[in-house]
């Protein structure tokens, strides 16, 4: 992993102890080496920056003489969708003293970072406002935590969620499942009982041979529905159990197919699926964590592809273990960016779309198995992930 080059800002070291220290100097020592970037504004129209402290180069990369320089730096920084906020409520400091504000700001290299920003206004002895005093602390690893932490809970939620659903899913589809299958029997029997006791004038005049196709027809079809209702309902099922933490005897291809059926409406009508499944042995595994990998590893596959495409998934066996790639033709991932794909927070989605937390979740579940996963990648020609697994995986 690369790492950022920075001119990092040093002070002189303090007056030696039989020389007496410059007050100034050692307040600007302390100034340019806190970590909250020290700053001061006009306390009026476009709150232009009077004064920043050395060290905003390390953590915003820019300048403190270009920040102060520009006019509207300030403004012009904020992240479009948090500074409405800022501006609309801006003029209570001159009532209530001070403000805080959580917001992203924009750095050299064009990243966002959050920042606290806590500003105070600072009035002459007649009490006329004088200036405003503000420090901004960067809290981008905080904010990345809390979403981490309400992702988790959300994730918790939902699978409870989904398991009641399922649950009382389960029920109505059991009987009425086995009504249809009773009717059909009945409507077999009372349809050959007709065709043998009425002439067939009669069966001609009932129509008789349409509704007897056509019943046949209605309960094909209201099974083959109950069977897809069935299916959705395992999806919940083995979503619902993807925090579980019992090891257990499972089979690859039928994780792979409930993740499917899982992201079915995600796939309908702009994905086509091929699967070319091997012949695998049962897999000692934690099933629900799988489930979340595939899932993870598809949604990205299926975000890849713009409008019509292609994924592929294939199956086989390796020495002691199991392989699964999974294999798109959409936009690819640019090789600056292919190194860091398993990164946490890492994504290449607009701010706001995306957490960048899938595929490192995907990594840690495949690690915790005893196994790897690669990618390879070509721009405009599309991605496949490739993840191996042992067969009888030690918890780690």
């Amino acid at each position: 992993m690369e790492f950022e080059d920075f001119d990092f800002i040093t002070s002189e070291a303090p007056a030696r102890a039989s020389e007496p220290a410059d007050p100034l100097q050692r307040l600007k020592y302390l100034v340019d080496n806190t970590p909250a970037i020290i700053y001061s504004t006009v306390p009026s129209g476009d709150f232009k920056m009077t004064f920043v402290s050395a060290n905003a180069l390390n953590v915003l990369g820019y300048r403190p003489e270009e920040m102060v320089a520009d006019p509207n730096f300030w403004f012009d920084h904020i992240h479009p969708d948090d500074a409405p906020n800022i501006f609309s409520s801006l003029a209570q400091i001159f009532s209530e003293g001070e403000r805080a504000y959580e917001y992203r700001f924009r750095r050299a290299d064009g990243r966002y970072l959050w920042m606290h920003d806590q500003l105070r206004l600072i009035r002459d002895a007649q009490g006329a406002p004088l200036e405003v005093i503000g420090s901004l602390t960067d809290i981008t690893d905080r904010k990345q935590m809390e979403e981490t932490l309400l992702q988790a809970q959300n994730m918790a939620s939902i699978g409870q969620l989904a398991a009641g659903v399922a649950h009382e899913i389960n029920n109505p589809v059991g009987f009425v499942t086995s009504n249809i299958g009773t009717l059909k029997s009945y409507a077999d029997t009372l349809f050959e009982l007709v065709e043998h006791s009425t002439s067939a004038e009669q069966r001609r005049q009932a129509d008789f041979e349409f509704m007897k196709e056509d019943t046949a027809a209605l309960l094909r079809e209201s099974m083959d529905g109950l069977r897809r209702v069935r299916d959705i309902v395992q999806a919940l099922k083995d979503f619902s159990a993807a925090g579980e933490s019992q090891w257990q005897m499972a089979d690859l291809h039928e994780i792979l197919d409930s993740t499917l059926n899982a992201l079915a409406s995600e796939l309908r009508f702009k994905i086509r699926v091929e699967k070319h499944y091997g012949k695998l042995p049962p897999l000692r595994c934690l099933a629900g964590q799988l489930h979340q990998v595939f899932r993870n590893i598809l949604l990205n596959a299926i975000q890849a592809i713009p409008e019509q495409g292609v994924i592929r998934i294939v199956t086989g066996g390796e020495r002691d273990g199991v392989s699964v790639r999974i294999q798109d033709n959409g936009t690819g991932i640019l090789p600056d960016h292919l190194g860091r794909v398993f990164d946490p927070f890492f994504t290449t989605k607009p701010v706001g779309s995306g957490t960048g937390l899938g595929l490192y979740l995907a990594y840690g579940i495949v690690q915790k198995h005893g196994g790897r996963i690669s990618v390879i990648s070509e721009p405009g020609k599309g991605t496949a992930f490739t993840v191996h697994l042992p067969l009888r995986a030690e918890p780690i």
